[in-house]
C-alpha cells in the first residue's frame, strides 16, 4: 500500500468536456488525466480559454463532465452537487458579504453547516490567528483593503476544513507587490493546514513560485505535468517552452546523436551540443530551445561561440538583456544579471559570440 505522501486526492481520469451540440460543439477539455496529490499546492496553468476553469469548475461540482471520472480519495464525485463535495473554492471576486464582520464572513459557512456555536466560535479564532486578522475581527469587510479581503475570503473556505481547496486566480486582483506578498502567504497557509490547493492561473511568476507541481494546459488538454524546475528546465514541447518564461528558439537540424545527447546544426553552420528527448532520428528538422539566463556573452573569436550582434541593449534594473542577431539571421537574447560589479563590456553595434554550455539547449520536435 503506497504511503501518505503518494495518496492522491483528486484523480481526473479521461475527462472530456463538451459544450453544445449539432454541428458546431465546443471541446472545452479533450480526454484530460492527471493525478492530483494528498497534500500538495497543484496549479492549473494556461491561457485563457484552455480550460483550466472548466476543470476547476468540473471538480467543484459547477459543471458536469460529460464524460470520464473526477476521484476524490478514490470516490467519483462526478455525479455529485456541489454541497455534497468536501471542497471548497475561493472565487476571483472572493464573494464575500459587504454587511457582514470579518468574523461573521468566517463563521457563515459553518453556521449553514449547522456546527454548534461554541465549535463555530473557536475555529472563527483559529482562521482569524491564521490569516493574521484577529485585529479586524469586528471590521466590515467594505472597510477593509483587496488583500484584506483576500484573506478572509481564504479563511472563510478554509474554516469548515475542506478536503480540497479550489482557487480560481484569486490574487488577479491585487497590485503587484501585494501580489508577491500573497503568493508567499497561500503558500504557507497551505504548508500549515495540510491542505490539497488547486490554484489556477494564467500567470506562469505564480505557477513557478507557489506550486509544488504544475499542469500546462493549452486548447482542452494537458502538455506537460512536473515540478517547477522540472517544467522550466525541460519543456515537452514548444508551447510549453514558450509560455512558460522566455526562451530563444533556433532552427536546426539533427548533425549526430550519442544516447539522451545530440549535435545539432544551426542555421548559421555552428553546431552546439544539446539534450535529446526520445524518438528523434538524424538528419531530421528540429528547433533548440535556450533560456536566455543560459548563455553567455564572449569575445566575438570564442572558440565554440555563436557568432552574431547586438542589435539593442535593455537594462531592467535586476538584470540587462542583450538582443542579438546571429549570422544565420534569427534574433537571439541573452540575459545577464546585474551586480556592482558587472559593468558591460559591450555595446550596441558589436559582434560577439553567444557561449551555450553543455546542458543548456534542448531539442524539440520543430
Amino acid at each position: 500500500m503506497p504511503g501518505q505522501a503518494d495518496r492522491n486526492a483528486i484523480e481526473i481520469r479521461d475527462v472530456r468536456k463538451v459544450f453544445g451540440s449539432g454541428e458546431n460543439p465546443v471541446v472545452a477539455l479533450d480526454t484530460v488525466s492527471v493525478p492530483i496529490r494528498e497534500n500538495e499546492f497543484f496549479t492549473l496553468l494556461g491561457p485563457s480559454g484552455c480550460g483550466k476553469t472548466t476543470l476547476l469548475r468540473l471538480i467543484a461540482g459547477f459543471d458536469f463532465p460529460t464524460s470520464g471520472e473526477i476521484l476524490l480519495y478514490g470516490r467519483d464525485i462526478a455525479p455529485l452537487p456541489p454541497y455534497k463535495r468536501p471542497v471548497n473554492t475561493v472565487f476571483q471576486s472572493y464573494a464575500l458579504f459587504p454587511h457582514m464582520t470579518v468574523a461573521q464572513n468566517i463563521a457563515f459557512g459553518l453556521e449553514m453547516l449547522g456546527r454548534p456555536k461554541a465549535e463555530t466560535d473557536a475555529r472563527v479564532a483559529e482562521m482569524l490567528k491564521l490569516v493574521r486578522m484577529e485585529q479586524l475581527a469586528s471590521r466590515r469587510t467594505s472597510q477593509i483593503s483587496g488583500g484584506q479581503q483576500q484573506r478572509v475570503a481564504l479563511a472563510r473556505a478554509l474554516a469548515p476544513q475542506p478536503k480540497v481547496l479550489l482557487l480560481d486566480e484569486p490574487l488577479s486582483a491585487l497590485d503587484y507587490k501585494l501580489r508577491k506578498e500573497m503568493q508567499i502567504e497561500l503558500k504557507r497557509l497551505q504548508h500549515e493546514t495540510g491542505i490539497t490547493f488547486i490554484f489556477v492561473t494564467h500567470d506562469q511568476e505564480e505557477a513557478l513560485t507557489m506550486s509544488d507541481r504544475i499542469a500546462v494546459m493549452s486548447a482542452g488538454r494537458v502538455l506537460q505535468v512536473g515540478a517547477p524546475r522540472e517544467i522550466y528546465d525541460s519543456p515537452a514541447d514548444r508551447f510549453v517552452a514558450d509560455f512558460i518564461g522566455e526562451s530563444n528558439f533556433l532552427r536546426a537540424e539533427m548533425a549526430g546523436m550519442n544516447g539522451a545527447r545530440a549535435r545539432a546544426r544551426l542555421a548559421s553552420g555552428v553546431e552546439i551540443e544539446a539534450r535529446l528527448p526520445e524518438g528523434f532520428s538524424p538528419g531530421e528538422s528540429v528547433t533548440v530551445v535556450v533560456r536566455p539566463e543560459h548563455a553567455q556573452l564572449v569575445a566575438a573569436d570564442f572558440d565554440s561561440s555563436m557568432p552574431g550582434t547586438i542589435e539593442n541593449i535593455v537594462y531592467l534594473g535586476t538584470d540587462t538583456h542583450f538582443h542579438l542577431r546571429l549570422d544565420g539571421g534569427e534574433a537571439f537574447v541573452v540575459r545577464r544579471q546585474n551586480s556592482p560589479n558587472a559593468a558591460s563590456t559591450f555595446e550596441k553595434g558589436a559582434r560577439v559570440g553567444i557561449l551555450i554550455g553543455s546542458t543548456a539547449a534542448q531539442i524539440l520536435r520543430d
